[in-house]
């Protein structure tokens, strides 16, 4: 596969696996406008390119992706334009990676924070290190879950635990959402990261291809449904809370580095 025309995202093929790297690692991967924008466009790129049989997902510098960059956010907040670009980014990003029929591995080493915790779930396999979290932290930033981890979380580890950590936005260590089934496996570091995933690589690539691809195919297209109706209200929802007081406030907060207090406005 070409991925010359990525600059947000890395991406390179060799030996028919495709690997796709988030690329800002001097922010931790955090998703601004251009990843936003690739992210929308890569999942339909690596699915109908010939040479991939399968695909790998992972972070750079230390992270795997920390969510919404907070500047980016920032500048949409008060423009519609960019507000519906982001929502319909989102539909995208979500469409398209669920129907992806080669199988996803993701290797998590640090932070799935947001959108960067869903694109990992989204994943057929999800293998992390014991220093990676995962966290869907919308509310903490007075926002609906609309980037797929209403979809998610209730489908993974049921819908009381869900509420648990969707309603407050709390963070899992890698071991918890092993436990939990919120992922594959949580390894020990790096190295067995690397040993772990390379080797559920090689299972895929030496089995029935076809059998593989439909059978993933039919196990996604429950959540293809769930999906129609959930991401499209729970994205509505967000576009709601992305201009209220409390989300602008909270953004700003953290900016700089303060407690956000909500008012519910």
């Amino acid at each position: 596969m070409d991925g010359s025309k990525y600059e947000a995202l890395k991406v390179e093929t060799a030996g028919r696996v495709t690997t796709i790297t988030f690329n800002r690692p001097e922010a931790r991967n955090s998703v601004n406008e251009q990843l936003h924008h690739e992210l929308s466009e890569i999942w339909t790129d690596v699915d109908i390119d010939a040479e991939t049989d399968v695909i790998v997902l992972q972070g750079s510098g230390g992270s795997f992706c920390a969510g919404g960059d907070l500047k980016y956010l920032l500048g949409k907040v008060g423009d519609p334009v960019r507000l519906i670009s982001g929502n319909r980014g989102n539909r995208r990003i979500t469409d398209t990676i669920l129907t992806v029929e080669k199988p996803i591995i993701a290797k998590v080493d640090g932070p799935a924070i947001g959108l960067g915790c869903s694109l990992a779930l989204f994943c057929d396999f999800v293998y992390a290190t014991e220093r990676s979290t995962f966290a869907d932290p919308h509310v903490k930033v007075g926002l609906v879950a609309g980037d797929g981890g209403a979809l998610l979380w209730p489908q993974l580890i049921g819908y009381m635990r869900a509420r648990r950590y969707l309603l407050t936005g709390d963070a899992l260590t890698a071991k918890e959402a092993a436990d939990m089934g919120l992922i594959t496996q949580s390894v020990s570091d790096a190295a067995e990261l690397d040993a772990v995933a390379d080797a559920m690589v090689q299972r895929m690539l030496t089995g029935a291809k076809f059998a593989i691809q439909f059978t993933k195919a039919s196990i996604n297209a429950g959540l293809r449904q769930a999906a129609s109706a959930i991401v499209d209200r729970s994205a509505a929802f967000e576009a709601i809370s992305q201009v209220t007081a409390d989300y602008k406030g909270a953004l700003e907060s953290f900016v700089a580095k303060e407690q956000p207090v909500f008012e519910g406005r």
